[in-house]
């Protein structure tokens, strides 16, 4: 009779306001600090530049503002936490990097209702001295990135034919 080890998987935590918040390791690029980003007009809300990497373009996000982040966030220095998601990369804007944590999957409590954070929390983490929300990465980055609905006159002007 064999028995199953539990798994466990490595996080990247780190503090968006005062909620502390994680991300699978696995998809963990590096940390770069006071990077200057490039500003990028016309851009979905969620993003706040681009940056230069190793020969490729990533976009910086600001995931505050997708998961509400609570508390002042005037003290942000440009931490980007860079992580992959399928093959392209992205930067998410974080106010200071904690610990990299490893946490039991039995562990993990899953939601159970939505909430202002949707599907972009995938579970949470009694750390003892803090909650920690265990982020998605696709749905995160996927609502921070997508464009927001034009609403401007059609092309050829108000009256039509262009």
């Amino acid at each position: 009779m064999s028995t199953a080890t539990p798994s466990v998987r490595r996080w990247c935590s780190f503090r968006l306001g005062s909620d502390c918040f994680a991300v699978d390791s696995t998809g963990v690029v590096e940390v770069l600090r006071s990077r200057r980003l490039t500003h990028v007009p016309l851009a979905a809300a969620g993003v706040l530049g681009l940056v230069h990497l190793r020969g490729r373009i990533v976009p910086v996000v600001d995931p505050a503002i997708r998961l509400n982040a609570v508390g002042d966030r005037s003290a942000a220095a440009g931490t980007h936490l860079m992580i992959s998601v399928g093959d392209d990369w992205y930067g998410l804007s974080v106010d200071e990097m904690l610990d990299v944590v490893e946490i039991p999957d039995a562990r993990v409590e899953r939601p159970t209702a939505a909430s202002s954070r949707g599907d972009a929390v995938a579970g949470t983490y009694d750390a003892g001295t803090r909650l920690v929300h265990l982020l998605d990465p696709g749905h995160l980055i996927h609502s921070l990135v997508r464009p927001a609905p034009h609403f401007g006159i059609p092309c050829g002007g108000p009256h039509g034919s262009g």
